[in-house]
């Protein structure tokens, strides 16, 4: 059930928050621009057309990535190097536009200029695929960490003026607090500065709404919970046709680990038992139904195909390499 944003309160993770901050700040310092590829790439799911949006893609460090990654650090310095032989790491991120016909949908939004300034291609990649932001009815958000929901905004506009902005109702809970904000760290405090620079502009408009649990939103798309990386973290199943596309937000976060080993988690997951949970379940589950998967930190264009291999863990077939498209 779809609901306008209430008031809220909650309890403050600090270590969460700090994590990602601290994270947003080494992705900065330490990323380059990596090298110019197509901004845009469409595929139909059923009726629908899925177009994946770029938002560009930069560079990290194998001793970088481990200082995030929990686990046995010989094992996951073994899978990096194997994929990563010259040390460096192409780090994507993508959002997703599904025109069903009658409505318009994105599917987060990309950093904008919050961060990484090799990131914030999200709008420029709309456009050349020939759409505008005036024209988009609805955003749906897998969560709220700045490089889902920078893009919203420039400066204190609203990039999206038409648009109405859906969350989990757990995940505006717990981010959107001044109580909290003002009781948090300085590190902390401009992670909680940023959500609010990015989301109260459509709350001012009467442009965002919350929905609870697993629910249609639209004919042809439905919400499914995959909490751990943080609270809310949602899912989002595009039906049409009898096809089906699974954009999982950040199920995934570093393919040549996680899809090997799926209990590989993140330093700054809010609960990395929950985390490692609901990526086993959609991994099993998509490999089992053949489902296509739009994930965002997945290389460009991000679509794809999970297989299970024989070491108990998954392979990734690239839509353009899989033979399925």
């Amino acid at each position: 059930m779809k609901k306008t944003y209430p008031n809220m309160s909650w309890k403050l993770h600090k270590i969460f928050f700090a994590a990602v901050c601290l994270l947003s700040a080494a992705i900065t310092l330490n990323s380059t621009a990596y090298a110019a590829a197509p901004g845009f790439y469409r595929t139909m799911v059923g009726d629908f057309e899925v177009t994946a949006l770029s938002d560009g893609t930069s560079m990290r460090s194998v001793a970088q990535l481990l200082q995030l990654l929990q686990g046995d650090k010989a094992e996951l310095e073994a899978l990096l190097n194997r994929s990563y032989p010259d040390g460096q790491i192409a780090s994507a991120a993508n959002a997703f536009l599904i025109n069903t016909g009658t409505k318009l949908v994105l599917v987060d939004t990309g950093n904008g200029r919050m961060g990484n300034p090799a990131m914030g291609n999200v709008v420029a990649n709309l456009r050349a695929a020939g759409y505008e932001p005036e024209k988009i009815d609805e955003i749906y958000l897998t969560h709220m960490h700045p490089d889902h929901i920078g893009g919203l905004v420039s400066g204190t506009e609203r990039t999206f003026p038409n648009a109405t902005v859906y969350a989990n109702k757990i995940e505006a809970e717990y981010w959107l607090n001044d109580s909290a904000m003002n009781a948090a760290s300085d590190t902390a405090k401009r992670t909680y500065q940023a959500v609010k620079v990015a989301i109260t502009p459509y709350i001012n408009a009467g442009k965002f709404k919350t929905f609870e649990g697993n629910t249609g939103l639209i004919p042809g798309i439905r919400t499914a919970s995959a909490f751990g990386h943080t609270p809310g973290h949602t899912m989002y199943f595009i039906e049409s046709k009898g096809k089906t596309l699974v954009l999982w937000g950040d199920i995934i976060h570093v393919a040549a680990v996680q899809f090997a080993n799926p209990a590989v988690a993140l330093s700054f997951d809010s609960d990395i038992v929950e985390a490692i949970k609901s990526r086993q379940q959609i991994l099993t589950e998509a490999a089992k139904n053949g489902w296509l998967i739009g994930g965002v930190h997945l290389l460009f264009s991000g679509f794809g195909f999970v297989r299970a291999n024989d070491d108990n863990g998954y392979i990734f077939l690239p839509l353009d390499d899989s033979g399925l498209n």
